[in-house]
């Protein structure tokens, strides 16, 4: 095991561009916290011009990977890249976003330098001496645990919308084009095809409408739809009407999206502790049911008490009217 004091600085990956820019935002604190350089990892095809942007929103290097090898997303080359690039440059923290090929890529990391890896962090800072203290949900929502690693690098996934990204700023930074060697992947892209998916990814919304057992027939979820129209937001729904009734194939909760919205509005939604965990980072929570009990109400920052087939109607008729000035 190499010596503790040879690992210095924080990086950051994610193949998602956004997620990455959140990843800067929390790596710029961890970097200053510790007087290290903050670097992002940059991988895949035709990606040189996504470097400024990097820059403008925190990261002092990045390491560039640019391959015809990479246009398509296999773990194997992608996670060879990475190997390489800590074993040469051994950074002391690693962040990476939480998405469903992050998550793969970071545990083979993981594996291969055989360090430790904490997944889906919500918090993340830095001791007194100097150690990642990391805290994630834990029992379907019910705790936090909080982590530390014993050997370096420590790696952390990071869930999309935990973190802000820093503002833009002019600023220089260096950008090196990585020497690694890239592993041939052991699958092959024979066809893909397009499935339907809604314009925005649940997870970027800023305004969510979603709708639970209080729901009657999935056709009632229209009224859903046309407040999240005049709100400029999107539909969400909870498990049981995804893995229950089969109205739906996701769902938004501790076990499927965990989403961070300016407004969450849950209609007809009991609110019991793994839908909690899902939206407890929402800036505003209104809950609409009719059961004067429902456990949302104790995470909800409005309540209305009332049968949603009347208040979610009413409310659209008057935010339509009021978004006309009359």
């Amino acid at each position: 095991m190499k010596a503790l004091s040879e690992f210095r600085g924080v990086w950051v990956f994610s193949e998602n561009l956004d997620l990455m820019l959140e990843l800067l935002g929390k790596g710029s604190e961890l970097a200053d916290k510790l007087s290290v350089e903050l670097t992002a990892v940059l991988m895949g095809y035709n990606v040189k011009d996504q470097t400024s942007k990097l820059i403008e929103h925190g990261a002092d290097k990045i390491f560039i990977v640019d391959r015809p090898a990479l246009k398509n997303f296999y773990v194997e080359p992608y996670t060879s890249a990475l190997v390489q690039l800590v074993q040469q440059h051994k950074p002391e923290i690693l962040l990476i976003g939480s998405t469903r090929r992050g998550r793969e890529v970071a545990s083979r990391l993981a594996t291969r330098l055989e360090t430790g890896c904490v997944p889906d962090c919500t918090e993340l800072s830095i001791d007194d001496g100097g150690r990642l203290i990391m805290s994630r949900m834990v029992y379907g929502g019910n705790a936090i645990a909080t982590e530390v690693c014993r050997v370096k690098p420590q790696i952390a996934t990071v869930p999309p919308r935990v973190f802000e990204k820093l503002e833009f700023k002019e600023r220089k930074g260096e950008v090196v084009e990585a020497d690694v060697e890239l592993e041939e992947p052991r699958t092959e892209v024979v066809e893909t095809r397009e499935i339907e998916a809604a314009k925005v990814k649940v997870e970027e919304a800023k305004v969510i409408v979603s709708g639970g057992r209080g729901v009657e027939k999935k056709e009632d979820f229209e009224i859903l739809e046309e407040l999240a129209e005049i709100l400029g937001g999107q539909v969400g729904n909870s498990r049981p009407l995804a893995e229950d009734r089969k109205w739906f194939t996701e769902w938004i909760g501790l076990s499927g999206h965990k989403v961070r919205p300016s407004l969450y509005v849950a209609c007809g939604i009991s609110g019991v502790i793994q839908h909690v965990a899902g939206i407890r980072d929402s800036h505003v929570i209104v809950a609409i049911n009719k059961d004067a009990e429902a456990p949302i109400f104790e995470v909800a920052d409005y309540v209305v008490v009332g049968d949603l087939y009347e208040v979610v109607p009413a409310l659209s008729v008057a935010l339509r009217k009021l978004l006309k000035g009359g």
